[in-house]
């Protein structure tokens, strides 16, 4: 299979606290969708960063695990995962994203419990969003001055 390459772009104007920025998806999922500090370190309505992060790794691991049951014999019905980034600030006085944490339900016939917290454990190892969260991928910038 190919590389698969999918594609977003961020725009931020002016400084941290005052200004704001519109993110847009190649597949227009996302249209100049607002984001701001308030937005981020707040809870003005909006979106930023750590819930795009929370939303790509819940459907990522989703279809990981259903994946991964499939592949055991085990047809799922439905998988449910709620992810939680959570987003520290250091003493040094940058940010830090902590922890990710993924809670999720599986609606599975025929499984038990200790084969489904097994096959959760399996599909968190394999799940991409995971393993570039773990560091598995090397992380490309080009910086161009206009």
């Amino acid at each position: 299979m190919a590389t698969i390459q999918r594609t977003a772009t961020a725009v931020w104007k002016g400084s941290l606290p005052s200004g704001n920025g519109q993110i847009t998806s190649a597949s227009g999922v996302l249209q100049n969708t607002p984001y701001s500090f308030k937005t981020r370190f707040e809870q003005s309505p909006g979106t930023n960063p750590e819930e795009l992060l929370a939303a790509a790794h819940a459907a990522c691991y989703s279809m990981a695990f259903a994946h991964t049951l499939s592949e055991k014999g085990y047809q799922p019905e439905s998988v449910d995962t709620k992810a939680v980034c959570s987003l520290e600030r250091l003493e040094s006085g940058g940010f830090k994203i902590t922890t990710v944490r993924l809670e999720t339900r599986g609606k599975v016939p025929g499984i038990d419990e200790a084969t489904f917290k097994q096959v959760a454990e399996e599909a968190e190892k394999a799940c991409p969003v995971s393993n570039v969260l773990r560091g598995g991928a090397e992380i490309e910038l080009k910086a161009i001055l206009a």
